[in-house]
């Protein structure tokens, strides 16, 4: 079968390490909750000041102990390159505060389902913006994702918002690093050092006016938020070399641990109501996802691929 010979082949030619890289980077997003559900007392704008500052002189002091600096210094001169990066700041930014706020609120459920539907949503964007065709199997799952979402708005009497707007900023990030020519490590340096002046001078003034965590709340509190750096970073590096040791198809599937992770904890650890009704519009999405994936696999196999987009020559670190 195309799946089994598919991850056989993975594991046997290029052996488990990418495998194993791969599933260190989604289990560790997918765990990712409990980490800030340590720091629930800290507001979630401050967390996200804490993540880009501490995550920028993370990078930052690694590019230097690898002497690769001067050379991010050349490549961050080009306006083109910069304006990509601004714009991919802001979404990762919007992103990674609609997620810390959802978990210490209490909708890791919600979140979670925001993650599953993100690929889908990255095919349709695919379609809007780079002209790219839809096959048939590949409709279906976008229209059976929108079913699901629409029961979920009706049935619950609103719109997933956090869902929603996990998937756009992260599929809308995902387009903007498309264009972008740098590798996963001077591409998130630079985005971070985008945002670590304003993020810096936002928890100054937090300090300054009394409203600051750090230095207030305690050590482990302190060593939690600057660890945001660690947890930012670690999966990444993971998640790059993953990239280069297996096939992307493998990776995309893969990438489903993290969501159901999230779920679980949800409602096995956090106690969040999972009711027939989300479950209902759940596995439309679920449906969904494993039109999808099927049809990836056969896709693959047959040695079709979709999209005609141009290829980006990738400055890696």
């Amino acid at each position: 079968m195309p799946c089994g010979s598919g991850l056989w082949a993975a594991w046997t030619d290029m052996g488990n390490k990418g495998i194993l890289n791969a599933f260190g980077a989604y289990l560790l997003w997918g765990l990712v909750p409990i980490y800030w559900k340590f720091l629930k007392h800290v507001p979630a704008i401050q967390l996200i000041g804490h993540r880009i500052v501490w995550s920028f002189l993370l990078l930052a002091a690694f590019l230097l102990v690898t002497r690769k600096w001067r050379e991010l210094g050349v490549l961050a001169s080009d306006r083109k390159i910069i304006g990509i990066y601004v714009v991919a700041a802001l979404l990762c930014g919007f992103n990674w505060f609609i997620y810390v706020w959802a978990v210490n609120a209490g909708f890791i459920v919600e979140a979670s389902l925001g993650y599953f539907i993100t690929p889908l949503f990255s095919v349709l964007l695919g379609v809007v913006f780079l002209r790219e065709r839809l096959r048939l199997l590949q409709s279906l799952s976008v229209g059976l994702a929108g079913a699901g979402v629409i029961y979920l708005a009706f049935a619950v009497g609103r719109p997933p918002w956090i869902a929603l707007g996990l998937a756009f900023t992260f599929g809308l990030y995902g387009l903007a690093k498309k264009k972008a020519p740098l590798s996963s490590t001077y591409g998130l340096t630079i985005e971070s050092g985008i945002l670590f002046l304003p993020g810096l001078l936002f928890l100054v003034c937090q300090d300054w006016i009394g409203q600051g965590a750090f230095l207030h709340t305690g050590l482990r509190s302190d060593v939690l938020m600057a660890g945001a750096g660690l947890i930012t970073t670690v999966p990444l590096v993971l998640f790059t070399s993953a990239a280069q040791q297996i096939p992307l198809t493998t990776v995309g599937l893969m990438q489903y641990i993290t969501p159901t992770c999230q779920l679980l904890l949800g409602v096995l650890v956090y106690g969040e109501a999972f009711s027939r009704t989300q479950a209902l519009g759940f596995g439309f999405v679920w449906a969904a996802l494993a039109v999808f994936c099927t049809e990836a696999l056969l896709s693959n196999s047959r040695g079709t691929h979709g999209g005609h987009g141009k290829k980006v020559r990738v400055v890696r670190a």
